[in-house]
């Protein structure tokens, strides 16, 4: 029968296929716009298996918080290349990720993927996104934090922070302000604990070993006594704390304070207390392979 380009728009709007896809899925269903509507599910289903072997460590993490519920959303969503990550549509689905894993408080990402979203699922809405963008999309990773909270993203979503306070100033003119000061020493100093007593006692002995190591390497070290290799090791792990403890960093905005200093500062001025709990920092296609692409051979290819 016949395919009215009226139809094949309109079914293109509801679905954001191709036009060509569109009229196919038209002339398979004989006109049925409903079945048409399910053969591109279908088609949905099929490309996003057969994308799922290929390469996606470019996408964007984001980092959201919302004040009325105080629940907080870290997550990572990776695509192939980062064109995606300026896609509307992928960014609102990464936005709709994060107020169902708000919403709903999934255990994990397999059961984030079986959450409502839409008139589907989380899973249902991934696949239709990729037959759209035509690109392999994963849902990597998210951390969810209930409690007050700051939320920062760096460079259009190549870092997001999140992080987690226990404080009674949250409602006081200057938290918000802090908060975002806390997240985007975070993002650009990259701490792995929060302070000095969250050191695993293994990760601690092991920079013992390695600072120890160096000592006999040096010439003039080496030959020193035992108990006062000992005694420069306790210094430098003072180092060590301000270098991988938030609260004993120097805080980035005045290098005169340390960011507890900073911390102790603020609740003073807002007449109440606040303590860093716990954080969370993400960093888009952090420990991913990344796919390498070869231009000469695109461009020979497309020469063809």
């Amino acid at each position: 029968m016949a395919i009215s380009a009226k139809d094949v728009m309109e079914l293109r709007k509801q679905t954001d296929c191709g036009m060509m896809e569109c009229k196919k899925a038209l002339a398979d269903a004989n006109g049925d716009f409903q079945k048409a509507v399910e053969l591109l599910r279908e088609k949905g289903l099929a490309t996003a298996a057969k994308k799922a072997g290929r390469i996606a460590a470019e996408g964007m993490v984001y980092a959201a918080y919302c004040s009325e519920c105080k629940v907080g959303v870290v997550l990572e969503v990776n695509a192939e290349t980062d064109f995606v990550a300026k896609n509307d549509k992928f960014v609102q689905f990464v936005k709709d990720c994060a107020q169902v894993i708000m919403k709903e408080n999934p255990a994990d990402v397999e059961a984030l993927m079986t959450c409502k979203m839409g008139a589907g699922t989380v899973d249902d809405a991934l696949k239709g996104l990729i037959l759209v963008i035509k690109e392999n999309i994963k849902v990597r990773r998210f951390v969810r934090y209930e409690g007050v909270c700051a939320a920062y993203i760096h460079g259009g979503g190549t870092h997001a922070v999140l992080v987690n306070f226990d404080t009674d100033v949250a409602d006081k003119e200057g938290f918000e302000a802090y908060g975002k000061d806390i997240a985007m020493q975070i993002a650009a100093v990259n701490p792995s604990y929060v302070c000095k007593e969250e050191v695993p006692a293994e990760a601690l002995e092991k920079e013992k070993e390695i600072l120890l190591a160096q000592m006999d390497n040096d010439p003039k070290n080496a030959n020193k006594p035992q108990n006062i290799k000992e005694k420069m090791i306790q210094g430098k792990i003072g180092k060590f704390y301000k270098e991988n403890c938030l609260v004993d960093q120097a805080f980035v905005k005045d290098g005169d304070l340390s960011v507890a200093q900073y911390t102790d500062k603020t609740a003073k001025a807002l007449g109440g207390s606040i303590k860093i709990v716990k954080f969370q920092r993400f960093e888009k296609g952090e420990g991913l392979e990344k796919r390498q692409d070869d231009f000469a051979a695109e461009v020979a290819s497309m020469a063809k």
